[in-house]
C-alpha cells in the first residue's frame, strides 16, 4: 500500500485538475461569448448545459462507482474532461457548445464524487485528517488556471492556444495522479431489505441542500466575476480573470488552515460564521460598486465559503459512500447549475442584481446547517450525530 504522502499527493492532483479545468474555460467565458454572440441568458443556458450534465450523472455514478471503483472512474472522468476542454475551445457554434458543456457537466459529477471518495477513504485508512487541504489544491488548480488565463491574454487573444497549453498541464496532472490513488473505497450503505430506494434521511437531506447552496456560492464566482468586473465594475481587459484569482487565492489561503479551525471551533461554528461573512461582504461590494470593493468582497466569499464543502464532505462521508455520493452529486449540480439561474436573474434584471443573489446563498447555506447537530470529540473534528438539533 503507498504511504500516506504518496496517496495524499495523488488524489491532490485529481482535485486540482478538476479546478484547473473548470477555471480555465470558467475564465474565457468573456471570449467565447463574443465569438458566438450570446447574450446574457445564453451564456445562463450554455452554463445550465453543464449543470444539466451533472444532475443526471448521480444514477450513472453510483453504478460506475460500483463496477469501475474511484480509483478508475477518477482517472477515466479525467481523461474525458481533458477531451472537453478542446471541445469547448474548438466549438464552432452554440448548440455544439452546449452539446460539449453537457459531455462535460456528467464527467465533473463523475470526477467530483471519485476524488471525495478517494480523499474520504485516504483519511479512513491511515486516521489523519486531510480534506481541507484536498480542497485547497481544487482551489489551488482553479487559482493557477486563472492566472494562466491572464498572462496567456496579455500575449495573445487566442482560445485554442490557451486551451493547448492548459491541456498540457492538466495531462500532467492525470499521470502524477494515477500511481498511488486508493484501490479501497468507503463501504456501500445498507438498503432496507425488499426495497431498490430508501428516501434520505433528514440530514442527508440537509447536508445536500448546504452543499448545493455552498457550491452555487463558490461556482458564482468561477463563472461571473469576469463578466461582473467588465460590464458592472468596468475593469480594464487585463483585471477581468483576477476576480477567479482573487477568490481561490482566499480559498487556498484559508483551506490551508482549515482543519485547525475545525479542531479548535467545530465543524458547524467554521460554516457559520464563513457563510456570514461571504454573504456580508459580496452584498456590501455591490451596494458599493467598483473594481476595488468587488475584488474585496470576492476575497470575502472565497475566505468565508472555504472550509464549508470540507466540513459537509466529511459529514456526509461519516454517514456512508451513498449519502458521499449523494451529496456529492449535489456539490456538482449546485456548481454548475446554479450560475445559470443567475445569469437568468441577470437577463431579467442587472448583473448586479444576479450578484446580489448569490449574497443570498451563503446566507441559506448558514439556515441550512443550524438544523445539523455536530457531536465533539476530545481532539477530534466535529461528528454528524444522525440527529437534528432541537
Amino acid at each position: 500500500m503507498p504511504s500516506f504522502r504518496r496517496s495524499q499527493l495523488s488524489v491532490a492532483a485529481l482535485f486540482c485538475f478538476l479546478g484547473f479545468q473548470y477555471s480555465t474555460w470558467a475564465a474565457r467565458i468573456p471570449a467565447l461569448t463574443d465569438r458566438l454572440d450570446l447574450t446574457a441568458g445564453e451564456v445562463g443556458v450554455l452554463l445550465l448545459a453543464a449543470g444539466a450534465g451533472a444532475a443526471v450523472s448521480f444514477p450513472l455514478v453510483a453504478k460506475l462507482m460500483a463496477t469501475l471503483g474511484s480509483r478508475r472512474l477518477a482517472i477515466g472522468s479525467a481523461l474525458v474532461l481533458l477531451a472537453a476542454l478542446a471541445g469547448i475551445g474548438a466549438a464552432p457554434s452554440y448548440p455544439l457548445a452546449l452539446a460539449v458543456l453537457l459531455v462535460d457537466g456528467v464527467a465533473v459529477g463523475c470526477l467530483n464524487v471519485a476524488m471525495n471518495a478517494q480523499g474520504a477513504a485516504l483519511e479512513a485508512a491511515f486516521q489523519r485528517t486531510t480534506m481541507a487541504k484536498l480542497h485547497a489544491l481544487f482551489s489551488g488548480g482553479i487559482f493557477g488556471a486563472a492566472l494562466l488565463a491572464s498572462g496567456i491574454t496579455v500575449l495573445t487573444e487566442s482560445v485554442a492556444a490557451h486551451f493547448a497549453i492548459a491541456g498540457a498541464v492538466l495531462l500532467l496532472l492525470v499521470l502524477a495522479a494515477w500511481p498511488a490513488l486508493l484501490e479501497a473505497d468507503l463501504p456501500a450503505a445498507e438498503k432496507p431489505a425488499g426495497r431498490r430506494w430508501a428516501r434520505p434521511s433528514a440530514v442527508t437531506a440537509w447536508l445536500g441542500l448546504a452543499m448545493a447552496l455552498a457550491t452555487i456560492t463558490e461556482g458564482a464566482m468561477t463563472d461571473w466575476s469576469a463578466l461582473y468586473l467588465k460590464d458592472v465594475a468596468g475593469a480594464a481587459p487585463h483585471l477581468l480573470p483576477l476576480g477567479i484569482a482573487v477568490t481561490s487565492a482566499m480559498m487556498v489561503t484559508a483551506r490551508l488552515f482549515a482543519d485547525g479551525w475545525r479542531d479548535r471551533w467545530g465543524d458547524k461554528r467554521v460554516v457559520l460564521t464563513g457563510g456570514v461573512l461571504a454573504g456580508a461582504g459580496l452584498a456590501t461590494a455591490v451596494l458599493t460598486g467598483g473594481v476595488v470593493p468587488a475584488l474585496l468582497g470576492f476575497a470575502c466569499v472565497g475566505f468565508g465559503m472555504a472550509a464549508a464543502s470540507p466540513c459537509l464532505y466529511v459529514a456526509a462521508a461519516r454517514e456512508g459512500a451513498s449519502t458521499l455520493t449523494m451529496v456529492s452529486a449535489m456539490s456538482t449540480t449546485g456548481l454548475l447549475a446554479g450560475p445559470p439561474v443567475i445569469g437568468f436573474i441577470a437577463e431579467g434584471t442587472s448583473l448586479a442584481w444576479g450578484m446580489g443573489t448569490v449574497a443570498v446563498t451563503a446566507w441559506l447555506t448558514v439556515l441550512c446547517v443550524l438544523p445539523v447537530r455536530w457531536t465533539r470529540t476530545p481532539a477530534a473534528p466535529d461528528r454528524v450525530s444522525g440527529a437534528l438539533s432541537g
